[in-house]
């Protein structure tokens, strides 16, 4: 569970790094999955958005309880999964994720969501660690982005440098097993990878059921076919879906 103190530090900061770190055993079933998938789809060497589409065996990920309870302390106790992506960040050629916040691609109404960010290699300055801007969340509001089509992009939209100081960023360091929570509306990138070692993060997206995933309103799609936000599947994590709108029944 996450202390008072990491709770805190989660609403005023927009992101929490816990005391915790998921078991070796866990981390070696996630490198074999993960390399099943790139054997069998290359084109997802560096950047995966969507690798429920592909396969399952990640909701095992998903559905560790204590992810589920700190997760829970953040956004209450009826959980949706949506998503999980791969950001493997190969030695040498991984790609750069820019500036941006995430609600800017989701269609999900009120925009809500914790992401879990679960380092399987060590995450560095040196080879691409997560940076963020600490506070960036609090207003609550997605800020101005602008589309960038440049090569070695993991993402197409980008904070408009106006919106921010650089200066103010914070990197997350991590060893594997270790983990990062963040707020949807969190201002956060980062590097590519330049050094000699691989640099795989895998993420978990999940939102409260008092929001909507609206599968019909789709407005960037990272991709088409099963990699299109309008076909992402929704897994109940635990409690209730709360609107009752929400579709589960959607399948990729």
């Amino acid at each position: 569970m996450l202390s008072p103190i990491e709770i805190s530090q989660y609403q005023s900061d927009g992101y929490v790094t816990p005391d915790f770190r998921l078991p070796d055993s866990i981390l070696s079933d996630i490198r074999t999955s993960h390399d099943r998938l790139i054997a069998q789809h290359p084109e997802f060497a560096d950047y995966c958005p969507a690798l429920l589409a592909y396969d399952t065996s990640f909701l095992d990920v998903a559905r560790n309880p204590d992810i589920l309870s700190m997760v829970a302390q953040l956004i209450g106790g009826d959980i949706a999964l949506w998503n999980s992506s791969f950001f493997a960040k190969p030695a040498r050629v991984g790609s750069k994720t820019p500036w941006h916040q995430d609600g800017e691609y989701w269609p999900i109404k009120p925009l809500a969501t914790c992401t879990v960010w679960i380092a399987i290699d060590p995450s560095t300055q040196a080879n691409g660690c997560l940076r963020v801007i600490p506070g960036s969340h609090r207003h609550q509001q997605l800020a101005r982005h602008n589309r960038n089509q440049a090569d070695g992009l993991a993402l197409p939209l980008e904070l408009d440098p106006a919106t921010f100081d650089e200066s103010d960023a914070v990197d997350i360091t991590l060893e594997p097993g270790q983990i990062s929570l963040h707020d949807v509306y969190l201002f956060h990138g980062s590097e590519p990878n330049r050094s000699e070692y691989s640099r795989r993060g895998m993420t978990l997206r999940y939102m409260p059921t008092t929001s909507v995933y609206q599968h019909d309103q789709s407005k960037n799609s990272l991709g088409p076919g099963r990699l299109h936000l309008s076909q992402r599947t929704l897994y109940l994590m635990r409690g209730a879906d709360r609107t009752g709108r929400n579709d589960f029944s959607k399948k990729h």
